[in-house]
């Protein structure tokens, strides 16, 4: 341990040439503003001192950091971390590196998250929180940084944005099952989950009320634990339903407590995701879901923001629609 050689900084390189840091970063980023006599005498330093380039004397030449702000309202849930591995993945290819801020579901934390933000002088952010607002947004681009918002429509010279596509298939599913089915639906509602629970859950009350039928709405915590708690003491007493769940844990808190009473699934208990995942797959029975490619959105966010950092961003709004994938918690 006492071999190892401490990391040599910019500082110390410009300390040993007898230059500034600017000239230092300059010398490591080919500048032709630096003349033959200072490069030789700095580059003879980094050899010495066995100096590697930081991010932040690149920054200090080109006036970019390489860096890129990712907002997200948690990084516990398998949604985001796709989300995370596609915009990861682009990254790393292009030579960006991240900082994730991560918020409550409370828009005062979202403002507090992106002051932060802009204070990290970012090359530009990718968004994906519900607290948001459209005027939010636009702080960033009065500040010059470049937006792609996840889970909006909203766009402006700085700002692209990624929408989801769920109030169409939901709507789509609800009405075949009322061809076909014989349960009465329930939709979990979950305290603060966000616009887009809000939106499929409209699309759902709507769906019920245009075609006269009767529904359920439950509320719900976003927890497997008290989920099926709650479903161990509801299915004392109803037998024959059709839930529809923000995601797969959820999903599968329902599924396990049917299970658990002696109930059959989907003959007595039919259960659909929203939010589609690799659980869905692993759960037994499997879950039917409704699936977007959340590592592709996380590529598409990432594209677009390198695209719009540049300035080549032609087409600012880009909408991944859901498909329905069917497995064995639904019978149709």
């Amino acid at each position: 341990m006492d071999n190892l050689k401490e990391r040599a900084t910019i500082y110390e390189v410009a300390k040993a040439s007898g230059v500034s840091l600017a000239t230092v970063s300059r010398v490591i980023n080919n500048s032709e503003s630096v003349k033959e006599e200072t490069r030789k005498k700095v580059m003879s330093v980094i050899k010495k001192l066995g100096y590697k380039p930081s991010g932040l004397a690149q920054a200090l030449a080109t006036n970019k950091t390489t860096n890129i702000g990712v907002i997200i309202p948690s990084a516990n849930y398998v949604y985001i971390a796709n989300l995370l591995n596609g915009i990861c993945e682009v990254c790393r290819d292009k030579g960006f590196s991240v900082s994730l801020y991560t918020t409550s579901h409370s828009r005062g934390d979202a403002l507090s998250c992106l002051e932060k933000v802009i204070k990290s002088h970012v090359d530009g952010v990718i968004v994906f929180d519900d607290e948001l607002r459209s005027d939010d947004l636009e702080v960033f681009a009065s500040y010059s940084v470049p937006v792609i918002a996840i889970n909006n429509n909203f766009t402006a010279s700085k700002i692209g944005s990624i929408s989801f596509g769920y109030e169409h298939l939901i709507k789509s599913i609800i009405q075949d099952y009322f061809n076909r089915g014989d349960k009465k639906m329930t939709f979990l509602h979950v305290h603060n989950a966000g616009r887009l629970l809000a939106r499929v859950e409209n699309a759902f009350i709507k769906t019920h009320v245009d075609c006269d039928r009767e529904y359920d709405i439950m509320n719900c915590d976003d927890s497997y634990t008290r989920t099926y708690r709650d479903f161990m003491e509801r299915f004392k007493t109803s037998h024959k339903e059709y839930v529809i769940a923000y995601r797969d844990s959820i999903a599968a808190a329902v599924l396990n407590a049917a299970t658990d009473s002696g109930l059959r699934v989907p003959e007595d208990i039919e259960v659909l995701s929203i939010i589609g995942t690799k659980y869905s797959n692993i759960i037994r029975p499997q879950i039917s879901n409704m699936f977007i490619d959340n590592q592709e959105v996380g590529r598409r966010a990432m594209y677009m923001l390198i695209d719009l950092i540049n300035n080549n961003l032609i087409e600012k709004q880009y909408k991944f629609e859901s498909i329905y994938i069917k497995k064995d918690s639904t019978r149709f």
